[in-house]
């Protein structure tokens, strides 16, 4: 760490000392931002760095850094703000190193929006820091070339699947060969997630009927790279919401929500993808926009932000469909619950995504969903709030955070002594898959909550099975 950095922890003085960069510093250039959207003074001014954030942040707990827990990163974003401290290296790794769980969110009395500003702070590093070669290329094709693009998702899971199921995987990563490449790769292998059959994007365009009087007409978000790795999980959405009387139009012209890209930085490419969705749910009618991935959810739920600063004109529209958005432990949650279900004799643990816990402050649904089931035997998790080291793609690029953090949850759910570990976000189930595979109950289930519903409407007796 730089001397320049060492010395802003030592002093923290409070933001009411530091009043906003006149008008006059900042056509002087003593503001470190560059144009466009940045870390702004009334959302950050908010923090008076009492320091309650601490022990809720991951990268605080497990490195010890003042400088990377959310009051310290709030502290660097204000000198970059007025130009006592660059937009380079120093300030990009503490802002890298943040997993945006917003677990600070929930710990702020002050009501800092801590995930508005880390993405404002990140997009200024993505539009005016260079990174190395290797990773500005890596970056550009993974987040511009390829998840807004379902037809390049589908020949790479076409390719994946072929790789996976030919026995090429296996000996390839019994070979060894990925150990001789620089980075993460054989880890990023590791963890990659099994193309499932058939892929979901046969289901773009098309309805699914409500079994039984229809109560509701909803539309659902099927996301992109769960088209590939998560179809079983969006059919067993799409059965659990027509056994609840749910018609579930599933629109074309859908794509990817931009969680992803707005974690990262890619503000630009996220509002062009906002449009796309905001236009494909478009019809009036729906009781409800459905998601079954946290993280999506939470930005879908946020789009407003994305035009706040830039687009200014399509505001209402994002604001007209992120009130339409609903976790789908939300909605069943809150309607009139079918109960059909199978007894299973089953002890599970619930672990809270970051992104529906502290973003969308859902935590009571879902819990109230698996209490619905009877026979299963619900134990709390203890520290069920902290993130389990996913987030997005944090879990590659920051391998050994992530893997700490995994470590600490595995204990923690061995504590607990279920047999099904139970979620609500694609992410978070890769990992806390992972996490059960190096551990010594490799067959412990982990399974999202709704494939838990499902499973228990498929059992009971008098209902006939879906396809």
């Amino acid at each position: 760490m730089s001397q320049a950095v060492k010395e802003t922890t030592l002093s923290q003085p409070s933001n009411d000392l530091i009043p906003p960069a006149s008008k006059a510093e900042k056509s002087s250039g003593a503001g470190g931002y560059g144009p466009g959207e940045a870390p702004r003074w009334e959302d950050y001014s908010k923090c008076v760095h009492c320091g309650l954030c601490l022990n809720s942040c991951p990268t605080y707990r497990a490195l010890g850094q003042e400088m990377d827990s959310p009051r310290g990163r709030i502290y660097q974003m204000i000198q970059v703000e007025r130009g006592r401290l660059p937009l380079g290296e120093a300030f990009v790794r503490h802002m890298d190193l943040c997993l945006d769980c917003r677990g600070c969110e929930t710990a702020c009395p002050s009501g800092v929006q801590y995930g508005r500003l880390i993405e404002a702070a990140r997009g200024q590093i993505q539009k005016y820091y260079r990174r190395p070669a290797a990773a500005t290329f890596l970056r550009k094709v993974f987040f511009r070339e390829l998840l807004p693009h379902p037809r390049r998702l589908e020949i790479l899971g076409r390719l994946l699947r072929f790789y996976q199921r030919s026995g090429l995987e296996r000996a390839v990563l019994a070979s060894g060969l990925l150990r001789m490449i620089p980075g993460n790769l054989e880890h990023a292998a590791r963890l990659s997630p099994r193309m499932e059959k058939p892929f979901f994007f046969s289901r773009l365009g098309t309805v699914a009927p409500a079994v039984g009087p229809r109560r509701y007409r909803v539309a659902f978000v099927a996301g992109c790279i769960a088209n590939l790795a998560f179809a079983n999980l969006n059919e067993a959405t799409l059965r659990v919401l027509a056994r609840n009387g749910c018609e579930v139009a599933i629109p074309p012209g859908q794509g990817c929500c931009g969680a992803l890209h707005v974690h990262a930085g890619w503000r630009d490419l996220a509002r062009e993808m906002a449009l796309k969705n905001i236009r494909a749910f478009n019809a009036g009618n729906l009781d409800a926009i459905i998601t079954n991935a946290a993280g999506c959810g939470s930005v879908l739920k946020e789009y407003p932000e994305l035009f706040e600063q830039v687009g200014q004109e399509h505001y209402e529209e994002a604001r007209r469909f992120s009130a339409r958005v609903q976790d789908v432990s939300e909605f069943l949650a809150a309607i009139d619950l079918n109960r059909d279900f199978a007894r299973a004799n089953l002890r599970v643990t619930y672990q809270d995504p970051c992104h529906l816990a502290h973003a969308q402050r859902i935590r009571s649904a879902p819990r109230r969903l698996i209490q619905a089931l009877p026979g299963v035997e619900f134990v709390e998790l203890p520290e069920a709030e902290i993130c389990c080291g996913s987030a997005g793609i944090y879990n590659v690029v920051h391998r050994d955070i992530a893997q700490s953090l995994l470590e600490a949850k595995m204990q923690r759910i061995d504590e607990t002594g279920a047999d099904v570990i139970l979620t609500a976000n694609p992410g978070c189930l890769l990992q806390l898959r992972a996490g059960v595979a190096a551990s010594n109950k490799p067959k412990r289930r982990v399974m999202h909550v709704v494939e838990l519903l499902d499973e228990a409407y498929s059992r009971h007796p008098k209902i006939a099975p879906l396809l």
